[in-house]
């Protein structure tokens, strides 16, 4: 099983509902969502997941993002009524991230009539463990995602998920030119092995989270794929004229004939990369928020591919 974990940025959801819509996505991927704010976006995310009788992982006590304080000011809205029934859906696991507040945070949860092993738990802070160990001493969680570390894997022995940030991020797009390709990750072939019932990670975005965006110099790519012996890599295309923000969709072309170029050596076919090719022959460019969609859409679909036993060698 894989556990994608992705805010609630506009592009994030907006991949995941259409990977649901083009039925796209193994129903061995049950998808993470931390809220960052409340938005028609996700709502809409939400209910082309249920309507089509597939699991998604919301988290209720997100760590990133204006979420929680946003809620307390629409109160009683229709948003947040038709969340409330949302999250409450069989198709919705409810999830958790550990914290000294958890005992508080879970109180009203449980009241409600959640019942313990029907949450996802995240427990990647060790001073949590025994908070955890606390909550819960008898029923385990239904997912338990943590590092693959020892401290760790000694006191969680039921249910787990490994959680790790398989995206190297550069402080600069322009950084990754001198990369090109690096491996990412092989935690879909040993997570089994490894005494894991699934694997997590942030995708192709990585764990860092920023409050706000900017106007890159550069313009990045950034494409998974396997190797020989089925292991992740990832491949970065970038643009050329990287002096100033200015044009950046000559920025994006830029990159994408790279892509292109890189496209007709391999055999990789997801619906993103076809997209991709549809804005190379086309000359269109869609915006950063799409490509960075299409990039999200090509990881899941091939992780997909992967469970589903296509292109598998």
């Amino acid at each position: 099983m894989y556990l994608p974990y992705l805010r609630g940025r506009q592009y994030e959801l907006l991949a995941l509902r259409e990977l649901i819509e083009l039925d796209l996505i193994s129903e061995r991927i049950n998808p993470i969502i931390e809220p960052i704010k409340p938005s028609a976006t996700l709502i809409k995310t939400l209910k082309v997941f249920i309507d089509n009788e597939r699991e998604i992982s919301v988290i209720h006590n997100p760590k990133v993002g204006n979420f929680n304080k946003e809620i307390t000011m629409l109160k009683k809205s229709d948003w947040t009524q038709k969340f409330d029934e949302f999250i409450h859906n069989s198709n919705i696991t409810l999830s958790h991230i550990m914290n000294k507040n958890s005992r508080e945070e879970l109180s009203p949860i449980f009241e409600q009539g959640k019942e313990k092993n029907e949450l996802l738990v995240i427990n990647k802070d060790k001073d949590s463990l025994d908070i955890y160990l606390d909550i819960f001493n008898i029923e385990n969680p239904k997912y338990n995602l943590i590092p693959d570390k020892k401290a760790f894997m000694r006191r969680v022995k039921d249910r787990r998920v490994s959680i790790a940030n398989r995206f190297e991020k550069e402080a600069r797009n322009s950084d990754y030119k001198d990369i090109e390709s690096n491996f990412f990750s092989d935690d879909h072939l040993f997570f089994k092995e490894d005494g894991f019932i699934g694997f997590s990670d942030y995708s192709v975005v990585g764990e860092e989270y920023l409050e706000s965006g900017f106007a890159p110099y550069a313009v990045a790519i950034h494409i998974v794929y396997y190797d020989e012996e089925m292991n992740l890599r990832i491949r970065h295309f970038v643009s050329e004229s990287n002096d100033d923000i200015s044009d950046p969709a000559g920025k994006f072309y830029e990159a994408l004939e790279k892509l292109a170029l890189w496209k007709d050596t391999v055999d990789i076919d997801t619906y993103g990369i076809r997209k991709f090719m549809e804005h190379y022959n086309e000359g269109s460019y869609p915006g950063l928020g799409t490509v960075k969609k299409l990039s999200i859409m090509h990881h899941i679909e091939l992780i997909s591919q992967y469970f589903d036993g296509v292109n598998k060698g």
